[in-house]
């Protein structure tokens, strides 16, 4: 059976708690076995490269480095790694290598909250977003400093300019997923964004026998 762990914390604001729940729930009913932690101690214990998934949901906050270094190894070994919005892509903001990791960082999210927008299925073919059309969220509309070496899946616009909302890279031998939505919990319960995130976080434990 394929094992993940689940670390809710940091910033309530994007309801951490509910977030873990719904993707517990997730990854559970495609047979995982799920551990939620709320201490990134959890990241500490020596059986952390056992597992197949790793799943972050920490906004913001500060990481130990002997928290912090086994997270990286244990991805650098195989284990994967997925998650949404800040809680994984704006978390520890003084680890550069922690965002190397993850493949991008949060800078700003113009207009704040309530902002419509589309998201944009178009970016390379991947059965984590096969099937899913092109959709509209209100919620915070993520402008972030990417690594020109993601997988770029689906995006959104900013004026001219295109930006990844859903991404896939590697971190050494793990597989890494991101999605920029998320901000509530209700955002991750919308149908494509939690049929996009289910996907991804199964690609990263290598549980849905994608290449």
């Amino acid at each position: 059976m394929k094992r993940a762990l689940i670390v809710k914390g940091g910033w309530e604001g994007h309801e951490p708690h509910q977030v873990a729940e719904i993707l517990r729930g997730a990854l559970e009913a495609h047979g995982l076995a799920v551990t939620v932690s709320d201490t990134l101690d959890a990241f500490k214990d020596p059986n952390v490269k056992a597992l197949d998934l790793i799943v972050p949901i920490w906004t913001m906050g500060a990481i130990a480095p002997d928290q912090l270094n086994p997270l990286l190894e244990a991805v650098r070994s195989g284990v994967g790694t997925a998650g949404v919005h800040g809680g994984m892509g704006d978390a520890f903001r003084n680890e550069t290598e922690y965002q190397y990791m993850v493949g991008g960082q949060w800078v700003a999210h113009p207009g704040g909250d309530g902002v419509t927008y589309t998201v944009h299925i178009d970016g390379a073919p991947s059965p984590i977003t096969e099937g899913i059309a092109d959709f509209e969220v209100t919620s915070e509309q993520y402008y972030m400093h990417i690594d020109p070496a993601i997988t770029v899946l689906a995006t959104t616009r900013f004026g001219e300019t295109v930006m990844p909302v859903v991404w896939t890279k590697h971190y050494g031998a793990g597989r890494v997923f991101y999605c920029s939505l998320g901000h509530s919990a209700a955002v991750v319960r919308m149908p494509p964004v939690l049929e996009m995130v289910t996907r991804g976080m199964l690609w990263a434990a290598r549980a849905d026998g994608a290449g």
